[in-house]
């Protein structure tokens, strides 16, 4: 469909995807098999100016928006989702401080982010706080012109590899949510280590570690926003980050599609191609509609947001939800139209399977997301049935 594309934009999607299918589709399946986080492939994109795309001019960026961003992120993951999210993982660490930075920090820190010389990771997750982010345990207490960290960050995308990460600590646990305020971390600050990187199933070359505070001392400079507005910024900062998980399982979903068909169109079974059952022509047709459907949703989304529209907390859940629910059901579709072969690690599209699923867990399961979405749409017939 055609979505009115600005020229510009236009060009960061189709730069973005001769990048994808010429430099990073070749070697996806071998980053896979190594767990390998490419530092090539991210100064590529460094070099080709797509790290600024969402951010402001005057700090360096493009001058684009989330669009942008969600443009870019599709087009990688049609290749590969596991440095789509290595990529879309460093606006998320940015986010925050494009929301609450002080023009001193922006000035500091987005310059670097915006050029791609250095890449961000966000640090909310802890071992027993997913879901429930009120339940953090990581601690930042005041001691004078410094903020004393303990505490660990789990499951954390681009961990150990990012040099500026935005980390939310509790400075009040009395108050819970209302407790967490927010920090800029730097890579090696004393105190500031690394566990392991996780091995896991899907978006194998994005790199997933776990972050240990040890007494770090972070400068009170560093403090985002005030003390106790945490949690609210981490908030806004998935308001604005959904759509780009929603464009990953966008792309993921294409991608699978588009190997789909044209197995489907080589494969002969009973002496013609398997295109021309009509049980795989239905499985095509619902195949592309929904990913159709879904982009729709997130260019919309991503619309809204770049408008200024600050209330998209429950557009943003459904496209959050609703993409990577599609980028499932399309790859699961798309490994029974391969058949035994769809199994195979030999073929491609088995890859596309594991990444999908991730997306349908992280910022926010996407059972959370129902529940966000329900309590929007009802405070908001509440809210109409009073006028």
């Amino acid at each position: 469909m055609d979505y009115l594309l600005t020229e510009e934009q236009i060009m960061v999607r189709d730069l973005a995807r001769k990048i994808a299918q010429e430099k990073v589709k070749p070697i996806a399946a071998e980053l896979d098999a190594k767990d390998e986080f490419s530092w090539p492939l991210m100064k590529l994109l460094a070099e080709s100016d797509l790290f600024g795309v969402y951010i402001e001019e005057k700090y360096g960026g493009m001058g684009g928006g989330i669009l942008e961003l969600c443009l870019v992120t599709e087009e990688l993951s049609r290749a590969c989702g596991g440095i789509a999210v290595s990529y879309a993982a460093s606006a998320l660490g940015t986010d925050p401080i494009i929301l609450m930075g002080t023009e001193e920090q922006k000035q500091k820190y987005l310059p670097d982010l915006a050029s791609g010389r250095k890449i961000a990771a966000f640090g909310l997750t802890e071992p027993n706080a997913g879901s429930d982010a009120g339940a953090m345990e990581c601690t930042a207490k005041k001691d004078g012109d410094h903020y004393i960290l303990n505490g660990t960050k789990h499951f954390i995308t681009n961990g150990g590899e990012a040099e500026t990460y935005t980390i939310i600590a509790m400075t009040d646990k009395t108050k819970g949510s209302r407790g967490a305020s927010a920090f800029i971390l730097e890579k090696g600050m004393p105190g500031f280590t690394f566990g392991k990187k996780e091995d896991k199933m899907g978006i194998r070359p994005s790199a997933t570690r776990e972050l240990v505070f040890t007494d770090c001392k972070v400068p009170k400079a560093n403090l985002l926003g005030k003390e106790g507005q945490g949690f609210i910024l981490a908030m806004k900062t998935f308001d604005m980050s959904r759509p780009g998980v929603a464009a990953q399982a966008l792309g993921i979903a294409q991608g699978a599609l588009d190997l789909a068909l044209e197995y489907s169109r080589q494969r002969q079974q009973f002496g013609r191609p398997i295109c021309s059952f009509q049980g795989i022509k239905f499985m095509l047709a619902d195949m592309a509609a929904q990913t159709e459907a879904a982009r729709g949703l997130v260019y919309g989304v991503a619309r809204m947001i770049d408008s200024g529209n600050t209330k998209v907390t429950k557009e943003s859940a459904m496209a959050k939800m609703f993409a990577s629910d599609t980028a499932m059901r399309v790859t699961t579709d798309a490994v029974q139209i391969y058949g035994g072969y769809g199994y195979m690690k030999e073929y491609p599209v088995e890859k596309f399977m594991r990444d999908a699923k991730i997306t349908q867990i992280y910022e926010g399961t996407n059972q959370i997301l129902r529940d966000v979405i329900a309590n929007n749409l009802i405070k908001e017939s509440l809210a109409a049935s009073k006028k």
